[in-house]
């Protein structure tokens, strides 16, 4: 397998079904002289930890590696500096060592020969995290996918119980609905999918508003098992993303065994048969019901559009869109438009809106917080390109940079410190810290607007809410001449505009509703009865809970991934935490299958223990600390949404043994 050549990890010998044999590499029609000053020019250009790396994995030269060449950064700086705070002359030092490497590589065939041993690998990982605790290592190896996928079951059905096999249902066929039918697919497990909609891919499929695109960096938002080389944006645009998980969704098999078009909006425990009887409506079909031993739920949390109940809403005589389910019939061009939000797909629609409209009045309720993204919207460059196409195992150790940058993030300036005079506007010192340093930022942008300059700060703490990316579209946005920005709020609406609570009456002919999801109401629009006939949301009461995300007591051999309390905001991966949420589930599945059960579910002390553990955590959390308005919280009050839990903790509670924290009967 070339892992240079594009989207080469489509066109494995048995794609991903031969999860153990090693990968081989290439240095890809690297001419050892030809090719010098190209390769010196790409390794100025980039970000050079993980390039040093890659090239240190692929030639075998681990004085690219030496603990020498790395910066020092400072763990309480606020934005990273470049290159992990190499000096200048540490790398001019590295490149050269690099190209020799390189050079010498290319004359002696250019092909690796086998894959880097593990104490190897522990030295290239440690290059670009530092000294860390080996805790860590199964996590960094399982998402370096080096020399093999790691996470693959090292099982299968037919072990255990061949004549009796599972029938399993997942729901979904979104970004964790694709990886969960994978792993279940590799274990030899049958099952269905169902899937609403007409085609894979979830939020990305319905998620179809101008500018949509990626808010975390594309590397990173890809499977452990299933990782490219040729993303064409640093961030990638709404059909890139869609088109990686058709791929991947192809790759697999996944459509053959996914029924289109069925939307579950029922699931019964039978207790007699220890079975879950599915119903579910489709144009096809109408309405039937079916019969899983397993129910699995890829629903995910952001797929049901909310707007808000304001006064004459539907007075309002001229066109509504939400963000969520966006009409593409509907003209905006030469229109006076109402944008109502400034949360995250505001922050992508408005900038692809103002240039066409006559008119945009923004409704912000309250600032968003921003980090300085210049390269948000830019392409992958040329050099890096061209490193990705020569150099085989690049992309993986930038994926893998990419990640440890976010292993534990920035959850430091998120998290509560419980003696810090609570102001009201941060938690911390070092949420202080960061606060000056993003106010400072952003405000730059508004020296020749000192009439918004006011407007644009926030007044709750950094991490309350979702933190956006800053690569100056939003402040362009609302410098525009044809641009209003309304912070008064929004008393009503009438046939023809909106009435503010400062009594101002704006006229416009369309709405854009940029206010998010119904993330709260986990599930919907399914009913989900357990045992003794007692439903899900009357066991939560209110407050969605979960254990890891993943199980509920009551519910027996029902399982969720990316349930109540996985979100992320300052920490970690979503795709991770879902395959670390796979992982576990896959785990119960094999106990249940070595010990003859029929039954799995979650002891009530473990999901208690786990639950209060969690809310204690989330109290400690700027987003748990600040009353500021957010969808992470539900109607209650409590943090239903988001995981306080460092990414190695969850790791760890996910791949720990299932056997004390589940009944197997």
């Amino acid at each position: 397998m070339r892992a240079s050549s594009p989207t080469s990890w489509l066109r494995s010998p048995t794609p991903f079904m031969e999860a153990t044999v090693p990968i081989e590499y290439s240095g890809r029609g690297i001419d050892a002289d030809a090719d010098a000053a190209r390769l010196r020019a790409a390794l100025n250009a980039v970000e050079l930890p993980p390039a040093l790396t890659a090239i240190a994995h692929l030639t075998g030269d681990l004085s690219l590696v030496d603990q020498s060449l790395r910066g020092l950064p400072d763990p309480a700086e606020v934005l990273p500096r470049p290159h992990g705070g190499m000096t200048d002359d540490q790398r001019a030092e590295a490149i050269d060592r690099a190209a020799a490497a390189m050079a010498d590589f290319a004359r002696n065939g250019g092909r690796s020969k086998g894959g880097p041993s593990d104490e190897t690998l522990r030295q290239l990982l440690h290059f670009i995290t530092g000294p860390i605790d080996d805790a860590y290592l199964p996590l960094l190896l399982h998402e370096l996918g080096i020399p093999y996928d790691r996470s693959a079951p090292s099982w299968t059905q037919e072990d255990f119980r061949p004549k009796k096999p599972l029938r399993v249902l997942v729901i979904g066929a979104g970004m964790s609905g694709i990886a969960c039918s994978h792993r279940l697919a590799q274990a030899g497990i049958e099952h269905e999918v169902f899937e609403r909609g007409d085609d894979v891919g979830g939020v990305w499929r319905e998620n179809t508003y101008p500018g949509c695109r990626l808010d975390t960096i594309n590397f990173g938002y890809s499977y452990s098992f299933a990782q490219k080389n040729d993303w064409p944006h640093q961030f990638s645009k709404r059909d890139e993303v869609l088109g990686y998980f058709r791929d991947v969704a192809d790759s697999i098999g996944l459509r053959a065994r996914t029924r289109f078009g069925a939307e579950v909006t029922r699931l019964q425990y039978d207790e007699s048969r220890r079975l879950w009887l599915v119903t579910s409506s489709s144009a096809q079909r109408g309405v039937q019901t079916d019969e899983f031993d397993i129910v699995i739920s890829a629903v995910g949390q952001l797929n049901h559009p909310s707007i808000p109940e304001v006064p004459g809403r539907d007075s309002f005589q001229g066109a509504q869109v939400h963000t969520g389910a966006w009409d593409h019939s509907l003209e905006l061009a030469g229109k006076s438009v109402a944008l109502v939000g400034a949360g995250a797909s505001a922050f992508q629609v408005g900038p692809a809106l103002v240039d066409d409209v006559a008119q945009l009045t923004v409704f912000q309720r309250n600032a968003p917080w921003m980090v300085p993204t210049p390269a948000y919207h830019d392409p992958v460059t040329e050099p890096m390109q061209w490193l990705l196409d020569r150099v085989g195992p690049y992309h993986r150790w930038f994926r893998f940079h990419q990640l440890w940058s976010n292993v534990e993030g920035m959850r430091r300036f998120a998290r509560v410190d419980e003696e810090w005079a609570d102001d009201g506007l941060s938690v911390s010192e070092l949420n202080l810290r960061l606060r000056q340093t993003l106010s400072d930022r952003m405000l730059e942008r508004y020296d020749d607007r000192p009439d918004l300059a006011e407007y644009v700060v926030p007044t709750y703490p950094p991490f309350s809410k979702r933190v956006l990316r800053d690569n100056g579209e939003w402040a362009r946005m609302l410098k525009h001449r044809n641009t209003t920005l309304v912070t008064s709020g929004i008393e009503r609406l009438t046939v023809d505009g909106i009435v503010s609570n400062d009594g101002s009456t704006h006229a416009v002919d369309a709405i854009v509703w940029a206010t998010g999801f119904d993330a709260s109401n986990f599930f919907q629009p399914m009913e989900i009865v357990g045992a003794g006939g007692v439903t899900l949301q009357d066991f939560w009461e209110g407050e969605p809970r979960a254990y890891l995300g993943t199980s509920y007591p009551g519910f027996p051999n029902f399982f969720s991934i990316y349930g109540p309390n996985t979100n992320l905001a300052v920490n970690g991966s979503i795709v991770l935490f879902s395959e670390c949420a796979i992982d576990h589930i896959l785990m119960c599945l094999r106990e249940l299958l070595e010990h003859n059960a029929t039954v799995v579910e979650v002891r009530n002390d473990t999901f208690n223990e786990y639950n209060d553990m969690i809310d204690a955590e989330n109290s400690l959390m700027a987003w748990g600390a600040s009353s500021v308005t957010s969808w992470y919280k539900s109607a209650s009050g409590r943090i239903s949404q988001n995981s306080p839990l460092p990414t190695l903790d969850y790791w760890k509670m996910t791949h720990n043994e299932v056997t004390n924290a589940y009944l197997f009967r």
